[in-house]
């Protein structure tokens, strides 16, 4: 038997990689606008909230030398 060079498979890897491609644009585009929105926003203050560095930035709670994992 002989190699099947053009046929349904060939065709429909084309129309996939074209849609793919749409796809991609389109998810990238709605990204853009996703993080813009996100740096429009800012957090609230904090109010009594841990002066200096966030104590679960390492994820465990902090305080005074104490840590706590959680």
């Amino acid at each position: 038997m002989g190699k099947r060079t053009e046929g349904i498979l060939s065709i429909g890897k084309k129309n996939m990689s074209k849609n793919f491609k749409e796809m991609a644009k389109k998810a990238l585009e709605e990204a853009k606008k996703r993080k813009k929105l996100k740096s429009v926003e800012k957090a609230p203050k904090e109010i009594n909230g841990p002066a200096g560095p966030e104590p679960t930035r390492y994820g465990d709670w902090e305080k005074k030398g104490i840590v706590s994992d959680f």
